[in-house]
């Protein structure tokens, strides 16, 4: 090749984006046996652990569980498994002053034998509580070929200085508004923190895909992102139609999502800022039982729509783990409802259709919904249900320090936001705020295991805006109640009734 062949292609390498790293079939197989245990050939390998050498299968003690996706070592139970990284472990350490002991430099030999059997290139026991693989030759050899490639095995969308994340934007149909208003608090984000550095040195840059109006262009999107694009998280994309699938391929590519997304499936890939449906729900009967007086049997349990009869089953699961009686679930067709007290799942028209079945039979229960839900509606009720209407709110004003109303009001000039969405800005600033806190602490070799660890690990996240969020191991969640919020009409005005508490979680 000519030099200015040479320069050409040089020039093309610097500005593309880099790929992930492109790994050959051995090393495909060793990436396999390192984070899943299993074998190229799909036998089923062994491993031996503790000093009585207890047999159980490798996939339930893959390397990655213990080293960690990339190599580094994760200390857990007062033991430190040590890194891997190739380079490290070719060059050895010599002998180490505070006890003595040689530590020699691997070959592909002796790595092999300290898998297998527990000891080291100068002949020193491991410790114990590293297993010890029964593996094959070929085994072993991709195995090595792996591990020789692991520090550059980057997760995607992740350079040395850019880091990629991703969303789901719609630009047409009714959720092209709310979409602007995200994509809005995205861009003033990512502006904000790459002008102070970035995070760790990487500049961050977004990804915005449409998802276009059906399922089908909406998985083209997300496949997009996450395929050509190397977008390594999501944050707060808006593409309903996808439901279940979006959990599905999250969990099947290992990417982590940050914001609120469809919550069917409870995927462990998402992490959601705000409380669920369900959760809302419980926060509005704890209200009804302690200051409304009803008892356990007066509640109903109503949804409007095939697509909520899953959480409506949900909704009532967790009412009787409460101390609840509810009938089972009742689909709204139109028909007025028994009970004290309706809990109400659906939309904004379905809520004042079935307000209106109830008025016309001479019935006024108490009606309880989430805000999110059925605001739409509320404004248009008569004054027949001033004081017999409760909504649910994950946030409301009064939650709001200085500094948060400040940060708000900021953005709402810099991007020339409306006030009254409000509640959207916040929630995608809530998102954002988590993202950034968990990239922070997962430090500078950064992996998607290496984020959803840092997020389980978030407590008590103070976002000026909304009650302290964290997540858990077991929780994806930030929130864990609501604040309940009457309803005076005409008007309509809102008070708020009952402050925010987590809701208790029954064993």
């Amino acid at each position: 090749m000519n030099r200015a062949g040479f320069m050409l292609m040089l020039g093309l390498a610097v500005c593309a984006p880099a790929l992930a790293l492109e790994l050959t079939a051995s090393e495909q197989a060793g990436k396999r046996l390192y984070r899943e245990g299993l074998s190229s050939s799909d036998a089923q390998l062994t491993a031996r652990v503790g000093a009585s050498n207890m047999t159980v299968p490798a996939s339930v003690l893959p390397c990655a569980s213990c080293h960690g996706t990339d190599g580094q070592g994760r200390a857990e139970g007062g033991v430190r498994p040590p890194s891997l990284d190739w380079q490290r472990l070719a060059l050895g350490q010599g002998p180490r002053q505070s006890n003595g002991r040689s530590y020699p430099a691997y070959t592909g030999a002796t790595l092999g034998r300290a898998i297998q059997h527990g000891v080291d290139p100068a002949g020193n026991r491991l410790d114990p509580a590293m297993p010890r693989f029964e593996l094959t030759l070929a085994d072993q050899r991709n195995l090595n070929a792996y591990l020789k490639r692991l520090a550059e095995d980057r997760d995607p969308g992740v350079e040395e200085g850019v880091l990629r994340l991703g969303t789901l934007i719609p630009t047409t149909g009714p959720l092209a508004g709310a979409g602007h208003v995200v994509r809005a608090v995205l861009e003033d984000g990512v502006a904000q923190l790459n002008q102070q550095g970035g995070i760790h040195g990487r500049r961050l840059e977004l990804l915005v895909a449409d998802p276009g109006d059906d399922q089908a262009s909406a998985e083209q999107a997300l496949q997009r992102l996450l395929g050509e694009q190397q977008a390594f998280a999501l944050v707060s994309p808006l593409a309903p139609m996808l439901d279940q699938r979006l959990a599905t391929v999250l969990e099947q590519q290992g990417v982590p999502l940050i914001g609120s997304a469809p919550r069917s499936g409870g995927s462990v890939q998402i992490f959601d800022p705000l409380p669920g449906i369900d959760t809302q729900l419980l926060s509005l009967a704890a209200h009804a039982r302690a200051n409304l007086g009803l008892a356990p049997g007066a509640l109903r349990v109503v949804y409007a729509g095939t697509d909520q009869a899953a959480l409506a089953e949900l909704v009532r699961e967790r009412l009787q783990q409460q101390g609840w009686q509810p009938a089972p679930i009742e689909a709204f067709s139109g028909q007025a409802v028994q009970g004290q007290g309706v809990v109400f799942i659906g939309r904004a028209q379905a809520f004042a259709e079935l307000a209106a079945a109830l008025q016309a039979a001479g019935r006024a229960p108490y009606l309880f919904a989430a805000s999110s839900q059925v605001t739409g509606a509320v404004a248009a009720l008569p004054a027949y249900w001033s004081q017999r209407v409760f909504l649910a709110y994950p946030f409301v004003p009064g939650d709001w320090t200085e500094q948060g109303m400040a940060s708000l009001a900021g953005l709402q000039q810099r991007q020339r936001l409306d006030p009254r969405q409000a509640s959207l800005q916040v929630n995608t600033l809530c998102a954002l705020r988590l993202l950034t806190e968990a990239l922070k602490q997962s430090g500078r070799d950064l992996s998607r295991e290496r984020l959803v660890a840092a997020l389980e690990g978030l407590h008590d996240i103070d976002t000026g805006l909304t009650p302290a969020l964290g997540f858990g191991p077991g929780r994806r969640q930030g929130m864990a109640g609501a604040h309940v919020v009457a309803v005076a009409l005409p008007g309509p005005r809102f008070t708020s009734v009952a402050p925010y508490r987590p809701v208790p979680v029954s064993p």
